[in-house]
């Protein structure tokens, strides 16, 4: 039962984990993006001649943005549904116990 209790335990804390590896991603990505739309719209005001050039560089900095989130999102996904830690601490668990 001891065993379970770890397990439950161990994966609790992951899925908390994941919710806040998520949730960062998203909350860093929109902040992002606002000021990245704001200071596109300041630029383009300023200087209507360059807001080609500017939207093609914009466009170029969303997809860094979305891919730093998504690197997260896939490393949250690993730990969700291949997580290393069950393994581990029952390993940890057996050879405390010398099982």
């Amino acid at each position: 039962m001891e065993l379970a209790a770890l397990i439950a335990s161990v994966q609790s804390a992951t899925a908390l984990t994941v919710a806040i590896i998520i949730a960062a991603g998203a909350l860093g990505t929109a902040i992002g993006f606002g000021l990245l739309g704001g200071k596109f719209l300041e630029a383009a005001a300023r200087q209507p001649e360059m807001a080609g050039m500017l939207l093609g560089r914009m466009f170029i900095v969303a997809g860094l943005l979305d891919a730093v989130s998504m690197i997260g999102v896939g490393v949250a996904l690993y730990f969700a549904f291949a997580s290393p830690f069950v393994e581990a601490a029952v390993e940890a668990a057996l050879a405390v116990n010398g099982g």
